[in-house]
């Protein structure tokens, strides 16, 4: 095994208890791999991680820490912060309020801890939007907490699976309003960025495409004019800027083209456009950057899903993908924070 002081700690999230993120979080840490790549760090309540190990039946010992100096941080042992929020555990797959406040003092505590350096990143499990409104917190989801308590510039999700890396320019909209959304100055706000933090990530000069709205990128106006009017000139302005652009690129071969290493990055458009891409890829081997932060922070690319919690049966292979995406770059992009645009 690795030596220990070459490996990052890692603090993980177990997300909302109700759902599957401590299931993924026990299973996840039972993989040998991980132990030469980090040191996970989970932040829980200990009612809610005993609960989950005797529903897998699984064979690990849970040690409670106060300092992450602490821990063993070998296979068979979890070594955890016990938040002390919930002292007995909470039924699965049920929107609630305790199950909103411990999630969400879960991923507080482990903040703190990133933001003091006690922990070199983060890896979340997956919280549940209603319970947080149910516990009436003013924050909807990881987003926005990430971004209220540690954004350093404008943060973005960045999509990783295999070797194709995916921006996204605008998110949770509906699809009437995208056009109106998708404005040149956005474009050219984004692009510095999607540079920038593909830089953090250790791409020395990235080329970064931008997706094509319209079926075949408008067929020179056929089929829509966003390509001419707006994403064309962004690109062009980016280019003249001195930034490595492309596009324009149709869609339908733009993530293609990205994953067989002719472009470093895909600037996508909207939400489906690039989720469709990754998840048909590869569903539960996409991870999620989010970028800009003081500290880097990954996470696995699914809900709670209450459908499931309590069975035994979710996929922590997701899990897996987002703690070792965190050991791999969480140093990189703490010492490339500064980095200008």
């Amino acid at each position: 095994m690795t030596e220990l002081t070459e490996r990052p700690v890692i603090g993980i999230t177990a997300g909302d208890p109700a759902g599957i993120g401590p299931e993924i979080v026990i299973k996840a840490l039972g993989e040998p791999a991980l132990y030469n790549e980090v040191k996970p760090l989970v932040f829980a309540d200990r009612s809610i991680l005993e609960q989950t190990v005797k529903m897998l039946c699984a064979d690990i010992d849970l040690h409670a820490v106060n300092n992450p100096h602490n821990g063993h941080y070998e296979v068979g042992c979890i070594d955890f912060i016990d938040i002390g929020i919930l002292s007995e555990p909470i039924a699965y797959g049920q929107i609630s309020a305790e199950g909103g406040r411990a999630g969400y003092q879960y991923l507080d505590r482990a903040i703190d801890a990133a933001l003091s350096g006690t922990v070199v990143g983060l890896s979340t499990a997956p919280l549940n939007k209603e319970s947080l409104q149910a516990a009436k917190l003013p924050y909807i989801d990881h987003t926005a907490v990430l971004n209220a308590r540690a954004a350093l510039r404008v943060p973005m999700t960045l999509f990783l699976v295999k070797n194709l890396k995916i921006f996204f320019l605008t998110r949770h909209i509906s699809f009437r309003e995208i056009p109106d959304a998708i404005t040149k100055a956005g474009i050219l706000e984004a692009l510095p960025l999607c540079d920038l933090y593909l830089r953090q990530l250790g791409t020395k000069t990235p080329t970064i495409a931008v997706a094509g709205l319209n079926p075949h990128g408008g067929e020179q106006g056929l089929f829509g004019r966003e390509e001419i009017e707006v994403i064309g000139p962004a690109v062009k302005e980016a280019q003249k800027r001195g930034w490595r652009v492309q596009g324009p690129v149709p869609a339908d071969s733009v993530f293609h083209l990205a994953l067989e290493g002719r472009y470093d990055g895909v600037l996508s458009l909207y939400h489906d456009q690039g989720h469709i891409a990754s998840k048909t890829l590869d569903f539960h081997g996409t991870v999620s950057l989010t970028m800009g932060l003081k500290f880097l922070r990954t996470s696995v690319d699914h809900g709670t899903a209450f459908d499931i919690a309590g069975q035994g049966i979710a996929s922590e292979r997701g899990m897996v993908e987002a703690i070792r995406a965190a050991g791999k770059y969480a140093i990189p992009v703490r010492e490339r924070l500064e980095m200008s645009l």
